[in-house]
């Protein structure tokens, strides 16, 4: 893959042109580094089995990564809307992959909590500055770069029970260290990208000014704006936490399922989240992002409410419907609150992604504890309720 043919400069020309390329590498990238973080989430049940883990502690695994994210996310992409850094990006991508390196050695529970705060601080610097760029490539089309730039995470995200099935369930732990061939490449295409960025950053700061759909609202209706939007985002991951750390166990503890069954029922859940990615962006661009939020969060209500109820057949069928729906959101959002802040892309990215990455941090601790007392199962019953706040979508202001 090469991007030495796309003109940087083109990109911050008013955004008049999509740059495909650019999007397409920092989408790869995307994929390949949330693969290897989804890999940790797959093996959970080995790593529960290896080390005699509590489901607490496992999810003290999730929210080691996520809340080392969500602090640092905003924190770095604040500073890099005053002092961009190209090259962060393979910076990020080589904690990744010094933690998945140290995950498949790890011989305790400590060594897999500083495995898994290494690929939390990857993601840390990763997710700001490559929104950053997918912003700057879309050429006005927010929505569809976004939308272009999260479904490689997502379907990163859904390989990574697969291939565990595949390659690390059947052979053990160990094996996991195959996939840092997968940050190494990585690396190597963002290092591309760092070279387009630095080149893009250089154009004139005339041109490179550029806020079309964003609008203006007094700050107090902005700051509600921004919390009713965090509210939903609450209840986005806190649900989705419910079925990507625990969905596993409880197939398998419901439905008496194998480790590699259950786990080709999550790949199958997480494959729908990624195309519920390809379609939120781009439809929010056409008829409106407030419009896609609503049907995103408060939609999807009628399928969770019957999930904890259901047959394994019809379970599967809900997660699908629950996977696409649910995950055309997180785009939008993202998005509508660019335009609200405009000029602060890397601090409302960072803002959302670690905010998104600390609510599924708690969600897997908080769910964790719960499953241990009450059962699996009632995770799933009391987590149907979260997308009801999706009717606070009322109170935000229609601007796109």
């Amino acid at each position: 893959m090469t991007l030495r043919a796309t003109d940087p400069h083109s990109s911050m020309v008013a955004g008049r042109r999509t740059l495909f390329p650019i999007l397409a590498a920092i989408s790869v990238a995307h994929l390949l580094n949330d693969m290897v973080q989804s890999l940790i989430l797959a093996i959970y049940p080995l790593l529960q089995a290896s080390f005699s883990l509590s489901f607490t502690q496992v999810g003290m695994i999730t929210l080691t990564y996520q809340i080392i994210a969500s602090l640092l996310q905003p924190l770095i992409g604040g500073f890099t809307d005053k002092y961009p850094q190209p090259y962060s990006l393979p910076i990020g991508m080589g904690f990744s992959l010094c933690g998945i390196l140290m995950m498949a050695a790890a011989t305790s529970f400590p060594m897999v909590l500083v495995a898994s705060a290494l690929v939390g601080t990857g993601s840390s610097v990763f997710h700001p500055e490559s929104s950053r760029v997918a912003r700057m490539a879309s050429g006005g089309r927010h929505g569809l770069a976004q939308s272009l730039f999260q479904v490689g995470g997502n379907f990163g995200a859904s390989l990574g029970p697969l291939l565990a099935a595949l390659f690390i369930a059947p052979y053990g732990k160990g094996h996991l260290a195959w996939f840092a061939l997968a940050s190494l490449l990585g690396t190597i295409i963002l290092l591309q990208v760092g070279n387009w960025y630095r080149g893009a950053i250089k154009a004139p700061a005339p041109k490179r000014a550029h806020t079309a759909g964003a609008f203006p609202l007094p700050g107090r209706r902005v700051a509600w704006a921004i919390a009713v939007l965090l509210v939903l985002i609450f209840s986005k991951y806190f649900y989705l936490t419910s079925i990507s750390s625990y969905y596993t166990f409880y197939l398998i503890h419901k439905f008496g399922l194998s480790i590699q069954a259950a786990q080709m029922h999550l790949f199958a859940f997480l494959f729908a989240v990624a195309v519920g990615t390809v379609i939120g962006g781009p439809v929010g661009d056409r008829i409106g992002r407030k419009y896609v939020i609503w049907g995103s969060i408060l939609g999807v209500t009628p399928f969770t409410l019957m999930l904890p109820y259901a047959s394994l057949a019809v379970t599967s069928v809900l997660t699908l419907f629950i996977g696409v729906i649910i995950a055309s959101a997180f785009s939008a959002i993202l998005v509508y609150a660019q335009e609200l802040l405009p000029g602060r892309i890397g601090m409302v990215s960072g803002l959302f992604f670690g905010f998104a990455f600390g609510m599924g941090g708690l969600g897997a601790a908080v769910l964790g504890h719960i499953a241990d007392i009450a059962g699996i199962e009632y995770v799933y019953q009391i987590c149907s309720f979260l997308p009801l706040l999706g009717i606070l979508t009322a109170f935000l202001p229609d601007n796109s």
